[in-house]
Order: C-alpha cells, then structure tokens, then sequence
C-alpha cells in the first residue's frame, strides 16, 4: 500500500459525516429539524411547571391534550419528511395547518417558539425538490465578444453541441492520406 493512498486510513468519524452528509442532501433534512424542533414546545408548555423559590407556577390549560396531540403529530410529521420524502408536500402542508392551529389551542403556539418553528418547517418542506446530478459535460464555449450579450446567448444555446464538420476534399487519393476519416465514412 502507497504512503498516499487514504482508502484504509480514513478516521470513522469523516467515513460517517461524509455518509450523513449525503444522507442530509437527499431529503428536506432542515424541513424535518424544524418541525420537529416546532412540535416540541408545543407539546411541551402546557404540562410544564415553572419553579421560582418555593413557588411554582403551572402553565397548564384545558386544550392540554389538544396541544399534545399537536406537538406528536409535528414530531411525526418532521420525521416522515426525513425517512419518506415523497409525501414532503403533504407533510409540509400538514405541518403549516397544525402551526396554525396550535395558536388558539396550544398557548399562543407554544409562546409563538414553536409556532414559528413548525411554520418554517412547513414552508421548506414543500418548497424542497429533489437535487438532479449533473451529466457529465465539456467545458462551455465562449461566444465572440463582438456579438451583444442577447445574441451571445442565443447563439450558444443554438451552438453550443454543434459537432464541427471537416472540410470535404481535404484528402489527397494519390498519397494515401485522407484527412483522418476512414473509408466508410
């Protein structure tokens, strides 16, 4: 094994951010943290108790198991967005309509933390698209820079994978040379 080859050196911990760094890039991974992170005030402010000294004071309201049930469904919504990307538009959508709703039920959407939370997360999952690879493709030409930008780009859109053709009677037939074609073509 060569002093430059890296294949079997690598640290686990780059081998496993590499792999969730790809993992990260093929799904609404901001979309699903938001939400999530959105769903948990939610559901948690109404069950907890704040202690100041020896008095506590209790933000539990009557809508408690509304704004739980909320806060579970943005949990799980934020994870289908990681684990089943397809239904994104669904779940972003669901994800806003809860956001809205947890504000007259869930103490003014969880103190508006979560609220906002879960509303940026509906909104990244359902503008997010899948990435498209890239073909592998040349290096573009550039246009004469006597033509003006409008007709720079006309022309390289119309242009740009033009093949160049070889000039006919390039060959000389007495000396065998005939310009790099074969005879078939």
């Amino acid at each position: 094994m060569s002093p430059e080859s890296t294949g079997q050196n690598e640290h686990n911990l780059t081998v496993y951010r590499r792999g969730f760094r790809t993992w990260r890039g093929n799904r609404p991974f901001w979309a699903g943290l938001f939400t999530m992170l959105g769903g948990a005030p939610i559901a948690y402010f109404p069950y907890a108790d704040l202690h100041l000294g020896n008095m506590t004071l209790a933000m539990s309201t009557t809508a408690g198991a509304g704004s739980l049930i909320i806060g579970v469904l943005l949990i799980t919504l934020g994870l289908t967005m990681w684990f089943h990307s397809i239904v994104r538009v669904f779940a972003g959508v669901a994800a806003i309509l809860l956001a809205l709703i947890s504000i007259p039920v869930a103490n003014i959407g969880g103190f508006v933390i979560g609220f906002v939370l879960a509303l940026i997360g509906g909104a990244l999952s359902v503008s997010w698209a899948p990435g498209v690879p890239k073909a592998d493709e040349e290096a573009p030409q550039d246009a004469p820079a006597a033509l003006p930008l409008d007709e720079q780009h006309s022309e390289s859109v119309l242009h740009g994978s033009a093949v160049p053709q070889q000039p006919a009677g390039d060959h000389d037939a007495a000396s065998g040379y005939d310009g790099g074609t074969h005879r078939a073509g």
